[in-house]
């Protein structure tokens, strides 16, 4: 079950959403009553939800629960799956690490004495035979199973605060940390190998066949709690702490989501929407995250008492858009070109509603001519419409749209003139 989910938008209202909002229910509701949503973790075929009280909950895209795991007394920092969704990583504040099939429970079990804030599992866990995941907490720490089947250890980074996030791709991991400096990448191919890169434009000789290039660089008026790709633009989760002065009051402390366009020294703001999550008055920026299905443009903002999905509009949501705007030139032709994908709308009956609107503004004419295309030879529909101009003393105005389309000879033209 959705529950349909309501946002205020700061744009001009003739400016089209570009994405939809639902709340995810079920399951997540009865959870978030008595807990409160730590992190979560998407997968193309399930949620992966922490809480506060040290609880991870498999939850279908429904919301509905499928597994409930008890890991710790305290929140769940991060989780993370590999790309079979076989296999599970959990770091909690207590500095519990947990590493296990999803249909064993055999891995790897640790205590460590520091809060271990994020683990990431290798893409390929499942598949692999060394089973490499990494660690950050104060280090950021590679494990991976040798020959005789122990679990060995090696140190990839330390001496530059927290460990706050993990990203890793293929055979490359990405991880940022509490001092302000660009990304760093390490290959897990030689852990013992690490290197970072600021590079001047000119230095363009002897260069490594890894390394990292700033393609866009900007600042926020805003605290950036997530960023997810779509596309070639970005999808943002800010956090609003102050009052900026162009900015009314009823957005204050609402997240937003935005879209933005990033460009080499700057970006450009597409959409941004203000989001009235439960409890947003009591969150901070920290309480937030932002999550995306990779297999499909959907985007989870996680909160303490509520899990908003985001996902972009289709073309059923245009036409509706366009229908509430009265736009039902624009919505006629929307439905006509994309017939075979709309689902929920109908060619026939957006014409019926255009027409009706033009009759309700008393353009007759316009109304009369809009009847030959959208009424087509159905009787009916022309015999209810040629009675509706009588009613309203304006069937001269359909005569001549009846006899184009019908004939004298089997009398359906004096049928119609009742």
């Amino acid at each position: 079950m959705w529950c349909i989910f309501f946002v205020t938008q700061e744009e001009d209202s003739e400016e089209e959403p570009k994405l939809k909002y639902e709340r995810l229910s079920n399951g997540v509701t009865e959870i978030l009553q008595s807990d409160a949503a730590s992190c979560m973790t998407v997968h193309d075929k399930f949620l992966a939800l922490g809480t506060h009280f040290g609880k991870v909950f498999l939850l279908d895209i429904q919301g509905n629960v499928t597994q409930k795991f008890e890991i710790s007394s305290v929140k769940i920092n991060q989780i993370s799956l590999d790309e079979s969704g076989e296999h599970v990583g959990i770091c909690s504040e207590d500095g519990k690490v947990q590493v296990f099939g999803l249909y064993t429970r055999e891995g790897f079990h640790e205590n460590f004495d520091c809060p271990i804030k994020v683990v990431a599992l290798h893409p390929h866990f499942s598949r692999s035979n060394s089973k490499q995941f990494v660690t950050g907490g104060n280090k950021l720490l590679l494990y991976e199973r040798n020959w005789m089947n122990r679990w060995k250890t090696s140190l990839l980074h330390e001496g530059e605060g927290t460990i706050t996030n993990v990203q890793w791709r293929t055979n490359l991991i990405a991880w940022a940390n509490n001092v302000v400096r660009n990304p760093s990448l390490q290959s897990n191919v030689s852990p013992t190998c690490s290197t970072f890169f600021e590079r001047r434009p000119t230095e363009m000789r002897d260069l490594p066949s890894r390394y990292v290039e700033i393609v866009s660089a900007f600042e926020t008026e805003f605290f950036i709690s997530g960023l997810a790709p779509l596309a070639d633009q970005l999808v943002t989760l800010f956090f609003v702490k102050e009052n900026p002065e162009h900015m009314d009051v009823e957005f204050l402390a609402r997240p937003r989501l935005d879209i933005i366009q990033p460009l080499p020294e700057s970006c450009e703001e597409i959409s941004s929407d203000a989001l009235t999550v439960r409890n947003y008055q009591e969150n901070e920026c920290r309480d937030y995250r932002l999550e995306h299905s990779e297999g499909e443009s959907l985007f989870y903002i996680v909160s303490p008492k509520d899990v908003v999905v985001a996902k972009e509009r289709d073309q059923d949501d245009h036409i509706d858009w366009l229908l509430d705007k009265k736009k039902y030139e624009e919505a006629l032709m929307a439905a006509e070109i994309s017939f075979k994908n709309i689902k929920r709308h109908d060619v026939q009956k957006i014409g019926m509603a255009y027409i009706n609107h033009l009759v309700e503004k008393g353009d007759y004419d316009g109304a009369a001519r809009k009847c030959q295309k959208i009424l087509g030879k159905n009787m009916e529909l022309w015999e209810n419409e040629v009675y509706r101009f009588k009613t309203i003393g304006q069937l001269k105005v359909s005569h001549s749209q009846v006899t184009s389309n019908f004939s004298f000879q089997n009398n359906n033209f004096a049928c119609l003139q009742l």
